[in-house]
């Protein structure tokens, strides 16, 4: 680094102390010329080992980065109290509370709400925790949503040593038309339903989707949908045949699955702007959980396009014509008023009825998500 360089990297965390933002070792932090400093929030605590770039980058009042180690956040935003102990996370966004262990590597597309975390060496890529779920340690999902339970004691979880498998081989190079669903967000987003527990040493073959209050007992690769309320453990099936390199699997199959898991991330999306934007106070001082939202819903979008980009992709190959995804646009029906309570107080104090017209709303959502084909 010049003489120049480092004279200008000197201001920029002078600036940033002068506004709050705790710095214990400037001479082992580094905030990128690309990161606007307006978007490090007074209060922000940035460990030796820090690396900050890109212009959205958002670090929110109480964040921690760096707790256990050297950290690169790069376009990515960490809201109120949220924590990266150290790792790489990249175009993700972290709401209150939410944790990413040590030697985490979190990419695009991922969203973790309030107080949801993961342990050590865990990699994550569009891959959704709505609040609460917690994911052991030396986990890879890619392509997924996962909720389910209703406090930090009460929480679904995946446990050490899990893969989400989202790539299938068919086709000429192989599809990505895979995500899966673990629990719903219609009932999902009222923090009331049963918590999901999927056993270590395992993995999941996607699409597929899993049902609230189910156990997966450790040791297996889940291969078919898992219903609610159930305890599963299957064997490993044994196979041996002739395959014919480039054959496809029947597009019928994967259809449905991925149409509700684009439909489950509109109506998460949906409940973003309808519900949870509205509640957030005016005022400078909420400014920052304006933004984190704001940032989520944008993240949700990146979601919504990459999967009707995979499912296109797929298609190409089995299906004559050209797809075309149609989202459907339903007004929320829902009133929510702006008040002091954080989200995850205000939603247990919602009334039967809000739920169910909610919830109505929401699989309404779901189900409004066409598909159809030009020639």
């Amino acid at each position: 680094m010049t003489n120049i360089a480092m004279e200008q990297l000197e201001r920029r965390l002078a600036a940033l102390t002068g506004r709050g933002v705790v710095i214990p070792d400037p001479r082992q932090t580094y905030v990128d010329a690309s990161v606007d400093l307006g978007r490090i929030c007074a209060g922000a605590v940035l460990y030796p080992g820090t690396r900050l770039t890109g212009a959205r980058t958002f670090v929110g009042p109480g964040a921690k980065v760096g707790t256990e180690g050297p950290v690169t956040l790069d376009d990515a935003v960490l809201g109120e109290q949220a924590e990266v102990a150290s790792g790489f996370v990249n175009g993700a966004v972290l709401l209150r509370g939410a944790k990413i262990g040590s030697n985490g590597h979190v990419r695009e597309g991922c969203l973790l709400e309030e107080e949801a975390s993961t342990a050590h060496c865990v990699g994550l890529k569009h891959t959704i925790l709505m609040s609460y779920v917690t994911f052991g340690s030396l986990i890879n999902f890619c392509d997924a949503l996962v909720c389910g339970g209703t406090s930090r004691r009460d929480h679904s979880e995946v446990g050490s040593g899990f893969i989400h498998f989202n790539f299938t081989a068919w086709g000429k190079q192989g599809d990505k038309a895979t995500a899966s669903l673990v629990g719903d967000v219609p009932r999902g987003v009222f923090l009331n339903q049963p918590r999901i527990f999927l056993g270590g040493m395992s993995g999941m073959i996607g699409p597929q989707s899993v049902g609230f209050g189910s156990i997966t007992a450790a040791g297996q690769v889940i291969r078919k949908e898992v219903l609610e309320n159930q305890l599963v453990s299957e064997p490993t099936p044994s196979l041996a045949k002739e395959y014919k390199p480039g054959r496809t699997d029947p597009a019928e199959r994967r259809i449905a699955p991925n149409l509700r898991y684009i439909g489950n991330l509109l109506a998460l999306k949906s409940w973003y702007e309808g519900v949870r934007l509205p509640l957030i106070p005016a005022g400078h001082a909420h400014e920052h959980t304006r933004i984190v939202t704001g940032e989520a819903i944008a993240t949700l979008e990146v979601c919504i396009q990459e999967r009707i980009v995979r499912l296109k992709s797929f298609l190409s190959e089995r299906v004559k014509g050209t797809p075309v995804v149609k989202l459907p646009v339903v007004s929320c029906p829902l009133q929510a008023s702006a008040g002091d309570s954080p989200y995850t107080e205000w939603i247990r104090t919602v009334s039967d009825d809000f739920m169910i017209e909610g919830e109505n709303w929401l699989e309404s959502v779901v189900a409004g998500v066409e598909l159809s084909f030009t020639d």
